[in-house]
């Protein structure tokens, strides 16, 4: 199936990640001209000699989200070495596991100024471009726990629910724009922060992580992590022509996990 990505330019953050990575080679396979941020320049550089195995326009940059004071110069390389970007794939790592109670405000404030303003400042920088061309996708990468709030990652489950907020009253803003805005939430996917979070709760309740894994996956519909590969695939298609009419959703990948309708 052609998803109509051939020559659209994609900017997809958390690059360095397993999700990013997933998420930017299923738009590269599809022809998309990308470019890819994160922090860890190595795991770039890794991400990208699979890339141009796809695409020979790839562009790598390390980048900070919680320094926005790079984003009007980063956006513009891109523009300079790819075009105008016309998917931006908003994907920021997660706090630490923590309770509700007793946290202290820095803390909050440090990973609000992380995860939630850079994902706004960048959209405001890319939108006005999608709106004179006509076309544009915001996808904004969050968690099942903006639906079911996960034990003991109180901070991500508030400030990723902040995201989906900010996603569904953008997506009525510029929808007669052509643009859309759809929020994805992964379910437990086999990555290397999941790998982290069962190592903590193991850590945490003096259990051996495969015993965490093996209760984890009895409680998935479909007994099993997801692949990374099964994540970038949704998140290709909402970028696609074929998904012109959906928007101000938010696409559960998950196996089934979460209960609730």
């Amino acid at each position: 199936m052609d998803l109509g990505l051939n020559g659209k330019v994609a900017l997809v953050f958390g690059a360095s990640g397993g999700l990013g990575g997933a998420i930017a080679l299923a738009l590269a396979r599809e022809g998309a001209r990308l470019a890819v941020a994160g922090r860890n320049r190595e795991a770039l550089d890794r991400l990208v000699a699979e890339l141009k195995k796809h695409t020979e326009h790839v562009l790598p940059l390390e980048w900070d989200l919680a320094d926005l004071s790079v984003i009007d110069a980063n956006i513009s390389a891109i523009e300079t070495a790819l075009g105008p970007v016309d998917i931006l794939v908003n994907n920021t790592g997660g706090p630490p596991p923590s309770p509700a109670a007793g946290q202290d405000a820095s803390v909050w404030t440090r990973h609000f100024e992380s995860m939630v303003l850079p994902v706004i400042s960048i959209t405001d920088r890319v939108l006005p471009g999608m709106r004179k061309r006509g076309w544009g996708r915001i996808i904004t990468n969050t968690s099942s726990g903006v639906v079911a709030p996960i034990p003991n990652l109180a901070m991500s489950n508030s400030l990723r629910m902040s995201l989906v907020g900010w996603s569904k009253t953008l997506a009525r803003e510029v929808g007669r724009d052509g643009i859309t805005a759809n929020i994805v939430l992964p379910g437990r996917i086999a990555t290397p922060r999941i790998t982290f979070l069962d190592e903590q709760k193991a850590k945490r309740e003096g259990r051996p992580v495969d015993e965490v894994v093996a209760e984890s996956c009895a409680a998935i519909p479909l007994g099993r992590y997801g692949d990374p590969e099964e994540y970038g695939n949704v998140v290709a298609f909402l970028a696609s022509q074929g998904a012109s009419y959906l928007t101000g959703s938010v696409i559960r990948v998950d196996g089934g996990l979460i209960a609730s309708v």
